[in-house]
């Protein structure tokens, strides 16, 4: 009887490439949708960071001691100094590192707060 040799069965460079291919594209379709979805998250953190300012701000100005033009111009040391939030300083940043606009409204009787940077990507 003859012996018969097993023959090994090697990957072809072409089935590799086209392996290496199907990868590429999946990832790129990945990255894609991530970055949509960090987009998301940058616009969620900053409303919140805008909407905590505004809440802390607006607590200080209710307890009677401060105007609302001082509550402003005080607003780093009165929000590091709250006990209302943690690291205040790093409220008054955007997701994007850019600082929050704190002004008074038209009236001179509300604080607005608000990112430029935001403002943007809601229009865009």
């Amino acid at each position: 009887m003859g012996k018969t040799k097993k023959r090994k069965q090697s990957i072809t460079l072409i089935e590799m490439m086209v392996v290496i291919t199907l990868i590429g594209i999946i990832s790129g379709a990945l990255a894609f949708n991530m970055r949509g979805s960090l987009q998301k998250g940058k616009v969620f953190q900053t409303e919140q960071n805008c909407a905590r300012v505004y809440d802390v701000l607006m607590m200080e100005y209710a307890s009677g001691n401060l105007s609302l033009k001082e509550v402003i111009a005080n607003k780093e040391t009165l929000l590091d100094n709250s006990a209302w939030c943690k690291e205040g300083k790093k409220l008054l940043k955007d997701a994007w590192g850019e600082d929050l606009i704190v002004k008074m409204n038209d009236r001179g009787d509300d604080i607005v707060v608000l990112s430029k940077k935001l403002k943007s990507e809601q229009r865009g």
